[in-house]
């Protein structure tokens, strides 16, 4: 599908909504050893660039002990939301990720998030750069001393994941010159926007409903055959636009552990959580997974 095509079957799609269900070999290189256990898990939230045109509310949700952040270094996952969601919404997901020992920051978009004061859904464009404001933000409060969470952020290993129209902004951070920093991508329900998938080369999954209405399979799979690096593809069968997201429901166990267990490969270098992948994503009659994350 060609990329002027491709935008016009976004900018369809989207029409729909976005937000979630109701309730070499591309292997990186080992920076520890990721954790074996969960964690409790901690949540803050700020404003970035309060005063300016275009503020941008974080939720981070953060591996915790006793109250506070766990000791060590984290690698760092972005996550952004769909149209009309907001980052509590997909909760039933970050946490979790947040419990096996990822910090996860999830902005919320000025014109695309839910209560939004003036909401257009072509602001999708403009929320990579948001996405990136992120990652630059974090990597300097990771130096900020007095900060709780300075000197436990890994900013050599981010990962940027999202659904629907968040998955549409995580392609987009994917362009050609994007920092070496972003080494992962996780798009659930979504595609790629013109100059995705550039740059760099990264390891991508994308986790997509077979049956989803708003956006088409046929878009997802369009995207995968783009990626010119590792990547992945876990279709969940007869599933719509994202109640596999929802803690519960059809789906939810295996896109949980596929996606958890790609990040540990991708950010932590665990070669076990790759070997484990293929069974992670089985569910009879469910799931079909696919694979060229070895190539």
């Amino acid at each position: 599908m060609g990329a002027r095509r491709l935008l016009a079957v976004l900018t369809t799609a989207l029409l729909a909504g976005c937000a979630p269900a109701a309730a070499g070999t591309g292997a990186p290189a080992a920076t520890r050893r990721a954790p074996e256990g969960t964690y409790a898990v901690g949540v803050r939230t700020f404003t970035l660039d309060p005063g300016s045109a275009r503020p941008l509310p974080v939720t981070v949700w953060y591996p915790a002990e006793g109250g506070e952040v766990a000791r060590g270094r984290f690698p760092v996952v972005v996550y952004s939301h769909g149209l009309d969601s907001l980052p509590e919404l997909h909760a039933g997901l970050t946490t979790r990720w947040a419990a096996a020992g990822f910090v996860v920051a999830a902005p919320a978009f000025p014109h695309t998030r839910r209560g939004a004061a003036r909401f257009t859904r072509a602001d999708v464009r403009h929320q990579p750069a948001d996405g990136w404001r992120v990652i630059r933000h974090l990597v300097r409060l990771d130096g900020r001393r007095g900060d709780p969470l300075a000197g436990h952020l890994d900013v050599a290993r981010f990962a940027a994941a999202g659904h629907s129209a968040g998955g549409f902004t995580t392609a987009g951070m994917f362009t050609s010159g994007h920092a070496a920093r972003l080494r992962a991508g996780v798009i659930i329900a979504g595609g790629g926007i013109a100059g995705s998938f550039a740059g760099p080369p990264a390891p991508l999954l994308f986790v997509h409903g077979t049956a989803d209405p708003v956006v088409p399979l046929a878009v997802g799979r369009a995207a995968f055959r783009r990626t010119t690096g590792p990547a992945a593809f876990l279709s969940v069968l007869g599933q719509g636009h994202g109640e596999y997201l929802v803690p519960g429901r059809p789906g939810f166990a295996q896109v949980l552990a596929t996606t958890t267990d790609f990040l540990r490969w991708s950010l932590y270098g665990d070669a076990d959580a790759l070997r484990r992948l293929p069974a992670d994503a089985r569910a009879p009659a469910l799931t079909r997974y696919e694979s060229r994350l070895d190539q």
